[in-house]
């Protein structure tokens, strides 16, 4: 069974606003020092030792197809899976999975965002061929699940079930969306919570099954659509908008969990970039600054030319952005969604979304 990778990259990033924009979403910007953007990286991981990207699939958007063949100039054109509009991660992945189908009915499918940073590759490789091999011997659905290291409110978690044997690999007991503070902490306390990394394997017969299934109402009509030449296109602003956890994960009794540990980051919000730079503690910019009794503030610019200079403040993030400066506490940072919606709904301010 071969196995293809299918990255995610429809994304639009707003926690990362101003800097990711809706003309520029996160996954094409460039947030290390290797100039590399979060795109280049995740297909260079993903395909590391299989000789090129001729098993690699993304899913985009319309709006991002450019971007896609500019950040990766050697994907083959039939490879690029284009979203007519976006629909959430169901519509995504059923249609990355009818592709692999048509292609290779007996293959092994893995599913990865587009945005995330991995610090180990080696142990990402590891628990990446076990999963594989789980998924090639068994009928079930598999996620990687994050170690948790401290208790996050902005994951989802999956709790774990009793172990397969001896495999390392877990029946998932149940997903719980992003819980509260005292929540997680309960969480950790019972050492059976992991983070949902959002990584999934499975037989691509295996998950289509699950679609057929649980979701028929957006099977069939992909189905129908993926047959006829420009259906998929006709027919996808009409599919329902959801995520493959709720249509899929959620409800179905063949899930799987590897839990696994090797330095990953979903780079959700600012608060990553102080992870990503420093740790905890400080102050972390990028571009010039100068600061006056300032503490546990992250400061960004883009301009080289640009200054930030702070005075008397705590836990905020200061960002400098061409024509947008954003300046928010830390502990509000996911709130930065709730003013990217306002703009989209303003006519005079949409072009700053």
């Amino acid at each position: 069974m071969t196995f293809y990778p299918v990255i995610l990259a429809g994304g639009s990033g707003e926690r990362f606003w101003p800097l990711s924009r809706k003309s520029k979403p996160k996954q094409f910007l460039a947030l290390e020092s290797s100039g590399r953007s979060l795109l280049q990286t995740t297909a260079e991981r993903l395909t590391a030792g299989q000789g090129g990207l001729e098993r690699l699939m993304i899913v985009t958007a319309n709006e991002h197809r450019g971007h896609v063949l500019e950040h990766l100039p050697d994907l083959p054109l039939e490879n690029l899976l284009v979203e007519a509009t976006p629909r959430d991660t169901a519509a995504a992945i059923l249609y990355g999975a009818l592709t692999v189908h048509r292609d290779d009915p007996d293959a092994v499918m893995g599913v990865f965002p587009a945005d995330h940073r991995v610090d180990d590759p080696d142990a990402f490789h590891d628990v990446l061929s076990r999963a594989v091999e789980y998924a090639r011997t068994h009928d079930a659905l598999v996620t990687l699940g994050m170690t948790p290291s401290y208790p996050a409110t902005g994951y989802g978690y999956i709790e774990q079930g009793d172990e397969d044997g001896g495999s390392g690999v877990y029946r998932v007991q149940r997903f719980t969306e992003k819980p509260d503070a005292d929540l997680a902490r309960d969480f950790l306390s019972t050492g059976r919570y992991l983070w949902n990394s959002g990584m999934f394997i499975w037989r691509v017969e295996v998950i289509l099954n699950a679609f057929e299934t649980l979701v028929p109402e957006l099977y069939g009509p992909m189905l129908e659509a993926s047959r006829q030449r420009g259906g998929l296109r006709q027919v996808y602003p009409t599919l329902p908008k959801i995520s493959v956890d709720y249509a899929i994960l959620e409800r179905a009794r063949n899930v799987a969990v590897i839990p696994a540990s090797f330095g990953w980051d979903d780079l959700g919000d600012w608060n990553a970039l102080e992870r990503l730079l420093k740790g905890d503690g400080g102050n972390v910019a990028v571009g010039r600054h100068v600061s006056l009794d300032t503490g546990g503030a992250i400061m960004y610019t883009t301009g080289g030319e640009d200054l930030i200079a702070t005075i008397g403040l705590e836990d905020v993030v200061v960002v400098r952005a061409g024509d947008v400066t954003l300046v928010v506490r830390k502990d509000r940072t996911q709130d930065i969604k709730k003013v990217v919606a306002q703009l989209k709904d303003n006519p005079e301010l949409a072009r700053f979304a």
